[in-house]
Formats: structure tokens, C-alpha cells, sequence
């Protein structure tokens, strides 16, 4: 039996309550593994809810077929971690000890068995290291054989192949070979595409409807640009994320999307708020600090944002550290073309503002700067964090041909842009801020509860984009001043020397990704991407706070039981309408 059927039917959107009690298990004792309660422990139980008393019952069964979709997706992303997933989440599901759900509560977490916040070391006994190339290429291929042969291909095939849409694998003679991924998870498509297409049928809720059958063509044509249009047009109060999008799981060329999803309902208010930042974009392109060469001088028309409450995330949308917001999509021809949407996760911001980054504010900051930390400086940034990731240089010239910023870069991509989101979005609020958008009582804020959200994403770990992003920024600061360490450890702001700082740091990134120039990236990464001793001494303290939240999903679970409910109820009456007309 595939794994994903067990998925399907539910097991990666058990509660914690369902699963083995955070009690020692002992498995701390097995040489060279990681304890999985340890792991389950750095994650806070969070209830993820919205309120769904003004949707129409159209609607609400609407919704429960796009969460049964994005399960399928969930099934699809397990595949995509590991050859070995599937295998060994039949073993961990069999295995009915407490450390075996303990176990089996870990890989639910991370989508396989290695802790995300241990730099992937290994829960369970037997797996290999984490593959750097996930299951997007061949076992036993290494980097350096999967590019001779995309450079020996013709440039149509070679642009196939390190296409974000395809895996490589190996044929019956040796030779490699791309597959796109409408054959390689052709079922687990098809399953998701009738989904989408049964939940087209029920809205009432034309933009969603068009997105819906769009997408559901796309997993089966492998063709995503018209789905990727009308996902951006979206005008829906379900805002549905379904597809593949984030290239962070491959770690050779960041260049193969994993499958996420996202089911979330908009907050029109707060939507309305901040939408009118789009019409800003263009000047902030304008005055980014880089040769006027390397600006974009006519971004995409569309630049959509939404603010949203997640009701059920799934696949690369529900692994180890919870995603706040995103900017999509990651095709360069979609963003060259309409632009880029960024959606905030509202309910998620909130969840991790009051779990995770007060308590971090007590322990790094001074006493007398902890009532700093503020969450709307905290929601504000991470819409900067996302806009800011459609801005800045993203196709460049070399050798007389047109190349991205991420196909020069390679493997020092995801940290650099990361980075460059963070700082660059710094930049832009305080742009806005001297401009009259932005509220000026955001400044004496921002920077403060910058560094105290610059502790929460360096325990992400040093072999995650966003953690490695981080170490570059916060050493940047340090090394400018604009960060100072008090005798008593704790972490300050120097306001004389932090715009100096971000400016600089801003230039330096987008310089490096409009020339492309991956020795620069390397070097930088290289040179600033650790932990230093007085940052690691905070880090150190911050042992009883946890990392990050862990969804559980009450909303999403109320949906699926009534629609397992009308199920049965049109099962009883096709039963009855057979049995009346029996002779």
C-alpha cells in the first residue's frame, strides 16, 4: 500500500494530542541520533482557525475538497524529500511504541527523518545522510554528473531539464533523462487535479473557479504560466495556494519545486490596508541603492497582496519551521511578465509574535527595550521581507544570452536572497517611512524588533536558507556597529549606525546578484555565514523557548468530518433509490 493513502487518510493532520504523550523515551541513548521528543519539544502546539459562519454551504464544501487536495499534495512532497519516505513511514506506523510514535510524530514535523533544527541529523536508526539532491535526481548521481550532462544537452532540453517542472532520472540504458512531473507523480496528479476540478464546480466564485480548473490542467499538462495568471488574479474570499513552488529542497542547483499547499480564507480589512503598498513598488525599485543599470525599470502590472488565515497547509507549506508569508511565483517568466504575489499568513504571524518571539525579546534584549518588540513593526517587515523579493535582479546578460540571477548563482541562491529580502526590506520600510507611506512611529521600533526576530531565524539552523541569510545579516551589523553587545550579553540597536549598515549590506547583495557573481555570494556566505561566539552565548539561553509553532488545524478537521458526512448521507440515499426500484 502506498504511503500516501495512509496520509490521505489523515495521518499527517493528527493533533499532537493524538499521538504519543511528550513524556523520555530513552531514544537519546542510541549513538549518533537525535532524540524525537527533543525535536517535538522545540515545536509549540498552535490551534490555526478561522471563522467560516458567513460562508455559504457552497463554499464551506469548497473547502473541504481543496484540503483533501492539498493532502494529496502533502503525499507528493513526502516523495519528493527522499527516495525512502514512503518505505519508512510504513515501518513508523506499524511501530506502536511510545518511541516509535515518538518517532513517527518527527517525521510528521520534518516530512522525513531528520531534524531541520539539528542540521539534519537523523531520528531514526538506518537512514543515510539528508540527500542534497532530495528525489530529484538519480541515486548514485552525484552533482558534478547531473551537470556534464546538462551542459552537453542542446539549449531547448538543457532548459527542460533545469526546469523547476522536471526530475532527472536515469534510463534503462544509463543514460539521464528529464521527466516532468506531470508523468513522475502522474496519480497522485490526477487524484489532485479531479479534486480541484470537483471544487470548481461547487464555488459560486468565478476567479476561484478559473484558478481551480487552471491549476488542475497544469497538473496534468505540466505547463503552470496560465494557472500561475490566474492564481494572481485571484478576487475570492478562499485564497487557495496549490502547486509546485519553493526550490529550497534541492540544494545542488536550487532549481526543482516541491509541492506545498495552503488553504486560507482572506482577512479583507487588513488586505485593503496594505494592498496600497503595491503602487509603491516601482519607486522603491527606483531608489534601490545599485548602479541604475541593475534596476528593473518596469516591473510586472501585477502586484497583488493578501493577507490571509491559514485553515490547513500541507507539504513544503507544513514542514518543520512554519512559513509566515510567501512571494510567488518563482518563474522568472511569470514575474518578468505580471509580477508577483505576496500572501501574509496572518494567524500564523500571530502565533509566532506571541509563542516565540516575546519570550526571545526577554532573554536578548534589555529590560528596557523588551516592550519595543511590537507586532505590527514584526507583520510589516515580513510584507517588506516578501515585496521585496520581487524587486531587485532577477535576469541578467552573460555572454551575449539572458541567464537568471538563480542559475548563476546555484547553491549560494536561496541564503543570498533570503538575505537579501530581509535587508532590502528594512531598506524599503524606512524608504516608505521618509516618504510619508509608512507611519513614522515605525521607526523607533523596526530595528529593535528586527534583531530580536534576527534570534528566532538563526535557530532555524545553519543549514537552512533562511538561518544562513541571517548569520550574514546580523555579523554585517555587528561588523558596522549597528548591533552592539551590552556588558551583560544582551543585544542593542546603535539608531546612529543602523541606516548606514542596511544600506551598505542592501547594495553589497544586490550588487553580487545583478552581476550575478558567485564567487562574491560564495564569499560572502563564506566569510559571515556562522554563529559568533556573543550571538551563540544568546542562543544558548533561549533553550526553554520554543523554535517554532506546530499547527494543529480544528477548522480544517470540521470541514473534512461533514464532508465525510455528506458522503454518507448520499451513499444511504443511492442505496435507497436502488433498493426502491428493485423488482
Amino acid at each position: 500500500m502506498r504511503a500516501h493513502a495512509f496520509i490521505l487518510s489523515g495521518v499527517l493532520l493528527l493533533s499532537a494530542s493524538a499521538l504519543a504523550p511528550a513524556g523520555r523515551t530513552g531514544s537519546a541513548a542510541v549513538a549518533g541520533l537525535v532524540d524525537p521528543v527533543q525535536v517535538r519539544a522545540r515545536f509549540a502546539p498552535v490551534d490555526l482557525t478561522a471563522d467560516l459562519s458567513t460562508l455559504p454551504d457552497s463554499e464551506r464544501r469548497t473547502l473541504g475538497k481543496l484540503i483533501e487536495a492539498a493532502q494529496v499534495i502533502d503525499a507528493i512532497f513526502v516523495r519528493q524529500v527522499w527516495a525512502g519516505n514512503e518505505a519508512l513511514l510504513l515501518e513508523l506506523l506499524r511501530d506502536r511504541s511510545t518511541l516509535g510514535q515518538a518517532r513517527l510524530h518527527a517525521f510528521v514535523l520534518n516530512k522525513g527523518p531528520w531534524s531541520e533544527l539539528d542540521e539534519d541529523a537523523p531520528f531514526v536508526p538506518g537512514v543515510p545522510p539528508r540527500p542534497a539532491g532530495a528525489n530529484f535526481y538519480p541515486a548514485g548521481a552525484d552533482k558534478a554528473e547531473v551537470e556534464r550532462w546538462m551542459r552537453s544537452l542542446p539549449p531547448l532540453a538543457r532548459r527542460e531539464a533545469a526546469g523547476f517542472f522536471t526530475t532527472i532520472r536515469r534510463g534503462p540504458d544509463g543514460t539521464l533523462r528529464a521527466v516532468p512531473y506531470s508523468i513522475e507523480y502522474q496519480g497522485e496528479l490526477e487524484r489532485a487535479a479531479a479534486l480541484l476540478r470537483e471544487a470548481a464546480q461547487l464555488t459560486q466564485q468565478p476567479t476561484l473557479k478559473n484558478f481551480l480548473n487552471k491549476r488542475a490542467q497544469a497538473f496534468l499538462s505540466n505547463d503552470y504560466y496560465e494557472s500561475d495568471v490566474a492564481w494572481m488574479e485571484l478576487d475570492s474570499t478562499i485564497e487557495p495556494t496549490i502547486g509546485p513552488y519553493e526550490v529550497y529542497l534541492d540544494r545542488w542547483f536550487n532549481a526543482k519545486a516541491a509541492f506545498q499547499a495552503y488553504i486560507t480564507l482572506r482577512d479583507e480589512a487588513e488586505t485593503t490596508r496594505l494592498q496600497r503598498l503595491s503602487a509603491h513598488l516601482q519607486d522603491i525599485e527606483d531608489h534601490l541603492p545599485i548602479e541604475p543599470s541593475l534596476r528593473n525599470p518596469k516591473l510586472g502590472a501585477l502586484a497583488p497582496i493578501r493577507v490571509v488565515n491559514s485553515i490547513f497547509s500541507a507539504g513544503d507549506g507544513n514542514c518543520g519551521v512554519q512559513t509566515a508569508a510567501f512571494n510567488l511565483p518563482n518563474d522568472e517568466r511569470t514575474v518578468r511578465d505580471k509580477g508577483s504575489k505576496r500572501v501574509l499568513l496572518r494567524n500564523v504571524q500571530e502565533a509566532k509574535f506571541r509563542t516565540v518571539l516575546l519570550p526571545i525579546a526577554q532573554v536578548a534584549l534589555s529590560k528596557g527595550e523588551q516592550g519595543r518588540v511590537r507586532f505590527d513593526a514584526f507583520f510589516t517587515h515580513i510584507l517588506m521581507h516578501e515585496l521585496m523579493h520581487g524587486l531587485g535582479p532577477h535576469t541578467l546578460q552573460r555572454g551575449g544570452q539572458q541567464t537568471t540571477v538563480r542559475a548563476e548563482l546555484q547553491d549560494s541562491y536561496s541564503a543570498l536572497e533570503e538575505a537579501k529580502a530581509d535587508i532590502a526590506g528594512l531598506y524599503a520600510m524606512q524608504y516608505l517611512i521618509d516618504q510619508g507611506v509608512l507611519d513614522r512611529a515605525l521607526e523607533r521600533d523596526m530595528y529593535l524588533t528586527f534583531l530580536a526576530s534576527s534570534f528566532r531565524t538563526l535557530r532555524f539552523g545553519a543549514q537552512e536558507a533562511h538561518g544562513r541569510g541571517m548569520a550574514v545579516q546580523v555579523n554585517w551589523l555587528l561588523d558596522a556597529g549597528a548591533f552592539r553587545v551590552a556588558p551583560d550579553g544582551t543585544f542593542t540597536v546603535d539608531p546612529s549606525r543602523i541606516r548606514d549598515a542596511v544600506r551598505a549590506l542592501t547594495a553589497e547583495i544586490l550588487t553580487i546578484q545583478g552581476r550575478g557573481d558567485r564567487q562574491r555570494a560564495q564569499d560572502l556566505l563564506a566569510r559571515l555565514a556562522g554563529v559568533r561566539p556573543e550571538v551563540q552565548r544568546v542562543l544558548d539561553r533561549l533553550h526553554g523557548v520554543p523554535r517554532d509553532i506546530e499547527p494543529r488545524f480544528p477548522t480544517a478537521e470540521q470541514l473534512l468530518r461533514q464532508l465525510r458526512s455528506d458522503r454518507r448521507d448520499h451513499g444511504v440515499r443511492q442505496a435507497a433509490s436502488i433498493g426502491a426500484g428493485a423488482p
